[in-house]
């Protein structure tokens, strides 16, 4: 069992940078505003106060130096791709996404696929989708006008969409950067925008044409029916999913959670009908400076995702310790947003479904994560999502008892095991129902 280990150490004492680059490009240090409020907020809630995440602003510095596309007019092929603020709502900023080439681009915003690409990858493939954008209302899902419309029938496409763009100005030089959606290009006001011949997924199509299909429903829909997750967000996004006198545009970062929610509550409901595994499982897989360890016990459905920021990333900068956040589930589900950790935790929640629905069983799972230095730029909650598919496609350690499979699953990671029981309720109550089994075993009661 991991104690506290060298490891652990080499994450405690001065603070670090986000990255040499960081430093390189800012010359100014990045403060935190307390090690719990960066944490709890990852540049979303603006707790600081301010308008802006000076976290984030510090670290969009980092890939300025990219080339800057130089015209106002952008030919290419969309992935499909299109982007829904949240800024300003009901009324936000929307548009296409379209890279300056013609081709097969359908990566760019596809994460499912993006799983052991490198941060330079990622990013390379989100600047190089030019986004267009003009204020609409939300309500306009409604009865679309031409624009709209236009950015429905590309989000219903089924492969990348030859397009045309003319812009206002040319695109800012930045890579909007959030942990709960991933990365965005460079964006511009738009002045006219054409697209040529589309065709359509028919599963989407069908789900648009349904006006009375509610939009939980449809979202449901088009996943059983093996829509990317990826795709039925923007399609939810784009305001084409629900009831047809209350279609709303929704904002991608909103739709991202909302999907992952609405889908592996679903699955949830069969997996809570199975019987229980029978054999307690701890499975680990790295990504991207993270590393991410789970253990599957015998129980009814109860979930708990915990991650451990190490000093010197994104939102523990400043600090001296591993800090720890997260939040848990039983049987019945929850009945608040998960505020605290936000997206990851939906993310990670589906993941896990998944795994179990496909072996027709239910578990008590833990997923731990921690997440390192080497995590220079947050990429969004896909990372989360296709990473704990990954951890749970692969093989696992099977162990008969919980001591065990909490001694091999703290092997695996560099926060001391007293550190996790701080936070994690799972553990608690593994370590003290095994305890009190021994206890009654050694006494004969």
């Amino acid at each position: 069992m991991n104690g506290e280990g060298e490891d652990y150490q080499l994450y405690q004492g001065e603070p670090r940078w986000i990255s040499d680059a960081t430093l390189e490009v800012s010359g100014v240090r990045l403060v935190t505003h307390g090690k719990s409020l960066c944490l709890s907020c990852r540049g979303g809630k603006m707790l600081c106060g301010r308008p802006y995440c000076p976290i984030l602003s510090k670290a969009e510095a980092l890939i300025r130096n990219l080339e800057r596309v130089k015209s106002i007019k952008v030919e290419g092929s969309s992935p499909p791709g299109i982007f829904v603020g949240r800024m300003g709502y009901p009324k936000v900023y929307a548009g296409p996404m379209i890279p300056p080439f013609r081709g097969d681009t359908s990566i760019l915003d596809m994460p499912e696929e993006w799983v052991g690409k490198s941060f330079h990858e990622i990013i390379d493939y989100r600047y190089s989708l030019i986004r267009g954008k003009r204020l609409i209302a939300v309500d306009e899902a409604v009865d679309p006008g031409p624009f709209l419309l236009s950015l429905q029938e590309l989000a219903m496409a089924s492969e990348p969409v030859n397009s045309e763009a003319l812009l206002k100005r040319r695109p800012s030089n930045i890579v909007v950067l959030s942990e709960f959606s991933q990365p965005f290009g460079p964006s511009a006001p738009l002045r006219d925008y054409r697209v040529e011949s589309i065709k359509v997924d028919h599963r989407i199509e069908k789900a648009y044409y349904d006006g009375d299909l509610p939009a939980s429903e449809a979202v449901v829909t088009l996943y059983r029916n093996g829509v990317p997750v990826s795709k039925v967000q923007r399609c939810l996004s784009a305001g084409i999913l629900g009831m047809q006198g209350r279609r709303r545009l929704v904002p991608t970062r909103w739709a991202i959670t909302a999907v992952d929610d609405i889908t592996s509550k679903a699955l949830l409901t069969g997996v809570r009908g199975y019987p229980p595994i029978n054999d307690f499982r701890v499975y680990s897989f790295r990504h991207l400076g993270n590393i991410f360890a789970a253990l599957l016990y015998p129980s009814k459905w109860e979930f708990e995702w915990i991650e451990a920021w190490f000093p010197g990333t994104t939102w523990n900068v400043n600090g001296w310790r591993a800090e720890l956040i997260g939040d848990h589930e039983g049987f019945k589900g929850r009945s608040r947003y998960a505020y605290e950790i936000g997206g990851c935790y939906y993310a990670a929640r589906l993941a896990a479904a998944e795994a179990l629905e496909r072996e027709k069983r239910q578990a008590g799972v833990l997923i731990l994560r921690e997440i390192y230095p080497e995590y220079i730029l947050p990429v969004g909650v896909w990372n989360v999502r296709e990473s704990v598919r990954r951890l749970m496609d692969k093989e696992y350690l099977k162990f008969d008892e919980a001591g065990e499979a909490v001694k091999a699953l703290m092997a695996r990671l560099k926060v001391p095991l007293k550190v996790w029981l701080s936070k994690s309720k799972i553990l608690q109550g593994l370590l003290v129902q095994e305890r009190l089994e021994s206890f009654l075993g050694k006494s004969g009661g």
